[in-house]
C-alpha cells in the first residue's frame, strides 16, 4: 500500500471514529453537568437553613407563618425613607436621632369601603422600655416627655376601584433640650380602617389592625434593617461597667480563641516533630497516652478538672499568693492549651515529610531545635493552618468548659456563654429576633475564617491525610 493509499484509510478511520468521539464528548460534558448540579444542590440544602436564619434575623417577628422573604426592612423605599427620616430628626442618615427642635412629618395612607366615613388617626408616642432582659431595667428618659404631636389632617383621597385610599399627615415636634435616641410611634384607626402604607413601613401592626406600631421612626437606616443586632449590642450591659455586654463576650471569645490557636501551633508542632522523627525512650507510650487522650470524652474528666482548678493545680498555685483558678483567664487558658488530636496530626504531617532535609540540615550542623525552626517548621504551613482553623472552630464554639470555670461574672463569659444568657432575657418573652442576631454574629468569624484560608485548610486535610 503507497503512502497515499495509507493517508486515505488513516483519514476514513478518523472520520469513522468521530461520531463515537463526539458520543463520548457529549456524555462526559453530561457526566460534568450532573456532578455539578448535585453540588450545587447540596451547597443550597447545606447553606439554604442558614441563609434564612440570617433573613429572619432581620424581621421584627422571625416567627410569622407563612414566612416571607421580602421583609420591610429588605425594602430599598424604607432604606430611604428611614435615612430621610434619621435626618430629619436631628441625627444622622445611618444613625439618626431626635434632637431639640427637630419637626418630622409622617403620612399614613388607609383604605375604606364604599360608605365607610373616613376618621382621622389617634397619634401617640408611647413610653415604651428599651427591650427585654436588662434593658428594661435600664431607666432612659422618654421622648414622649418631649414630643408634641400635631393634629393628623387629611391631604390625599383617591379612588382606587371600589374602595377609597385617604392619607393623613401629621408632624411630631421636639419641645425639650435632650436628644432621645428613639422615638416611637402608634397610630391607632377604627377597624374598618384598613393600614395601605406609610412614610415608613410599621413595625407591628396589632390588635385586629387597629394600630400600627414604630419601634423608632428617626433611629436612621441601620437600627431598621439591622434592628435586632442593634439590640443585641446595646439592650445588654454590664450593671457594674456599664459597657456593652456582647461587645466582652465576642472579645473574650476571641482572647480565647486566639491564645489557643498559639499554644496548640507551638505545643503540637513540637510535640508532633518529637514523636515522629525523634527517638528516645517512652516514644511510643507517650504516642499511645496521646491516642488514648483523644478517645476519653470531656464530660468523663471535668470533674477532676474542675476539683484541679478549684484547688489551685494541686494547690501549687497557693505558693505564689493565687487560691483558686475558677472564674480566672490563667485557669482556663491553662487547662486548654492543647488537645491531643492536635499533636496527632502534627505527627502524622511531620512523618510524610523526607528524612533528606533533616539529614542534610544535620550535616551542614544544625541542632535539632535548629533543624525544626528552620527547616521543618515552615514546610508545615499546609499542616498548621488547617490545625489553626480547627483549632479556632473549636475554640469559639467551646460551650460544656466555659460553662463550668467561668461562672460570674457577666463580663467574663464567652460569646456561647452570653448566647445561653439571651434565653432568659429574650426567650421567656418569645423575643427570638435578638437571639437570631446574636447566633449569627457567632457564626460570622467562622465562615470568614473558612473562606481566607481555606486553600491552607484543604491543603492540610489532604497532608494530613485526616478525611471528613
Amino acid at each position: 500500500m503507497s503512502v497515499t493509499e495509507r493517508q486515505v484509510a488513516a483519514g476514513n478511520r478518523t472520520l469513522a471514529a468521530d461520531p463515537r468521539r463526539w458520543e463520548l464528548g457529549r456524555a462526559r460534558w453530561a457526566r460534568a453537568a450532573a456532578v455539578y448540579v448535585m453540588l450545587l444542590a447540596f451547597s443550597f440544602l447545606f447553606t439554604g437553613p442558614f441563609l434564612f436564619a440570617v433573613l429572619s434575623s432581620l424581621k421584627d417577628n422571625p416567627t410569622e407563618w407563612p414566612p416571607r422573604l421580602d421583609p420591610p426592612q429588605l425594602s430599598p423605599v424604607n432604606w430611604g425613607a428611614a435615612w430621610r427620616l434619621g435626618r430629619t430628626g436631628g441625627g444622622g442618615g445611618f444613625f439618626g436621632a431626635f434632637a431639640p427642635g427637630a419637626v418630622v412629618p409622617f403620612r399614613v395612607t388607609y383604605e375604606l369601603e364604599e360608605g365607610e366615613t373616613a376618621v382621622p388617626p389617634i397619634v401617640t408616642v408611647p413610653r415604651r422600655v428599651a427591650g427585654a432582659g436588662a434593658a428594661a431595667l435600664r431607666l432612659e428618659p422618654f421622648a414622649a416627655d418631649a414630643a408634641k404631636v400635631s393634629e393628623p389632617r387629611e391631604v390625599g383621597r383617591e379612588a382606587v376601584g371600589s374602595t377609597t385610599h385617604v392619607t393623613y399627615e401629621f408632624e411630631i415636634s421636639h419641645t425639650g433640650t435632650m436628644t432621645y435616641n428613639k422615638l416611637p410611634l402608634d397610630v391607632e384607626v377604627p377597624l374598618y380602617q384598613k393600614f395601605v402604607k406609610a412614610t415608613l413601613s410599621p413595625n407591628r401592626i396589632e390588635r385586629l389592625g387597629r394600630v400600627q406600631s414604630w419601634n423608632n421612626i428617626t433611629g436612621g437606616l441601620i437600627p431598621y434593617v439591622f434592628q435586632n443586632y442593634n439590640r443585641v449590642f446595646r439592650e445588654n450591659y454590664s450593671r457594674s461597667t456599664g459597657r456593652s455586654l456582647f461587645l466582652t463576650w465576642i472579645r473574650n471569645s476571641l482572647l480565647v480563641a486566639a491564645v489557643r490557636v498559639l499554644t496548640t501551633l507551638l505545643i503540637a508542632s513540637m510535640a508532633g516533630y518529637a514523636l515522629a522523627r525523634l527517638r528516645f525512650r517512652g516514644r511510643q507510650a507517650l504516642f499511645v497516652l496521646t491516642l488514648f487522650s483523644m478517645m476519653i470524652p470531656g464530660q468523663v474528666t471535668f470533674i477532676s478538672n474542675y476539683l484541679v482548678l478549684r484547688d489551685g493545680i494541686f494547690g501549687l498555685s497557693r505558693l505564689f499568693g493565687a487560691g483558686s483558678l475558677l472564674n480566672t483567664w490563667p485557669g482556663f487558658l491553662i487547662s486548654t492549651m492543647v488537645g491531643g488530636s492536635a499533636v496527632f496530626i502534627m505527627k502524622q504531617f511531620f512523618e510524610g515529610l523526607p528524612k533528606d532535609l533533616e539529614e542534610s540540615a544535620r550535616i551542614d550542623g544544625a541542632t535539632t531545635i535548629q533543624t525544626f525552626f528552620r527547616i521543618m517548621l515552615p514546610l508545615s504551613k499546609p499542616a498548621l493552618g488547617a490545625l489553626a482553623i480547627l483549632t479556632f472552630q473549636g475554640a469559639w464554639n467551646e460551650f460544656f468548659w466555659p460553662l463550668i470555670v467561668l461562672t460570674s461574672p457577666q463580663d467574663r463569659y464567652t460569646l456561647t456563654i452570653g448566647l445561653l444568657n439571651f434565653r432568659s432575657s429574650y426567650a421567656v418573652a418569645f423575643d427570638w429576633g435578638p437571639m437570631l442576631a446574636g447566633a449569627v454574629v457567632s457564626a460570622l468569624p467562622i465562615i470568614v475564617l473558612f473562606v481566607v484560608f481555606q486553600r491552607y485548610f484543604v491543603e492540610g486535610i489532604s497532608f494530613t491525610g485526616i478525611k471528613g
